[in-house]
């Protein structure tokens, strides 16, 4: 698979909750700092997203549709000066796929919901994508809108195996949003997505992907981005936020950590098959990323056994 693949295989969509939303007047909701990835689309009208770790407002028109990939509370509101209401609260009282009315409906209508993920490291993998994904293009909004109106659909009128169709769905449209995001012009940015939109990086990081197992080493990744090795190293870093050899590192252990949980293989075949020679020595790579030891990281998230 390419990389963007490999990251969201790796999440494993669980659960998911969408809603309609139509306000009028002033408004405000407040959304806590939950776990998961948000989408929200706005139909008509236009509304503010503020994300509250500093960042200015983002100010969402007809058709923008904006993907929020890190636990920070947040707030969508007719003005960034409105004093929002909780949004957990208001939103109970609608079923799903259903629609929330707010002061009497119609200035704004959107739709909005979230993907709650299985995979154990689904934050780390996460913070891979950018903390904001704002769709803007017209003909990439219409497609994107298209799969959330086929989501509203399916909540709204349950058929024969929905919950495999929306949890297929749902694992779409985060990858439909990515690759567009893909697609607007990225450059010059910092993180691990503007690398996979950059000839020279995204061509060391397949390679890694390909085959996480291979010894690679500064030189060889830098060979395959045809780069010399300090412009590389250089340029990998200011990029992604890691070193080429951290990162190889750091992708092991993700694939490592979501075999102990899934495969039912032994540590030691999961530390061959990543290209270490010796349990002792996948062990200590594994403890330096991830905390604890492989036995240890099995352990603590299996379930108790029941009494």
């Amino acid at each position: 698979m390419d990389p963007l693949s490999d990251v969201l295989s790796l999440l494993r969509p669980r659960s998911f909750m969408f809603r309609g939303l139509d306000a009028g007047g002033a408004w405000g909701l407040r959304y806590p700092a939950n776990e998961g990835l948000r989408c929200y689309a706005v139909l008509s009208g236009q509304c503010w997203l503020q994300v509250e770790d500093g960042s200015d407002a983002v100010r969402l028109l007809a058709g923008d549709c904006v993907l929020l990939t890190r636990a920070q509370s947040f707030r969508i509101a007719s003005e960034a000066s409105v004093t929002p209401i909780d949004a957990v609260e208001f939103f109970s009282a609608a079923r799903e796929g259903g629609v929330a009315i707010y002061n009497g409906g119609g200035d704004c209508a959107g739709i909005g919901g979230y993907f709650s993920f299985a995979g154990k490291e689904a934050s780390a993998l996460l913070a891979l994508l950018p903390a904001v994904v704002h769709i803007r293009k017209e003909t990439d909004k219409a497609v994107l809108r298209s799969s959330i109106d086929l989501m509203m659909n399916e909540l709204r009128e349950p058929q024969p195996g929905g919950f495999l169709f929306a949890q297929h769905l749902a694992h779409m449209m985060l990858v439909l949003a990515l690759r567009l995001h893909l697609t607007q012009g990225l450059g010059g940015g910092t993180g691990w997505l503007f690398a996979l939109a950059d000839r020279q990086l995204s061509a060391a990081i397949k390679e890694i992907h390909n085959a996480p197992a291979q010894p690679w080493t500064l030189q060889t990744l830098a060979q395959s981005a045809c780069m010399s090795r300090s412009s590389f190293a250089l340029k990998f870093k200011k990029t992604v936020g890691t070193s080429p050899m951290e990162y190889l590192m750091r992708w092991r252990m993700l694939l490592a950590s979501d075999r102990l949980m899934h495969s039912g293989d032994s540590i030691s075949r999961i530390g061959q098959s990543l290209g270490y020679e010796s349990d002792s020595a996948f062990s200590t790579a594994f403890r330096r990323v991830m905390g604890c030891s492989p036995g240890q990281y099995t352990r603590s998230r299996k379930p108790a056994a029941p009494r």
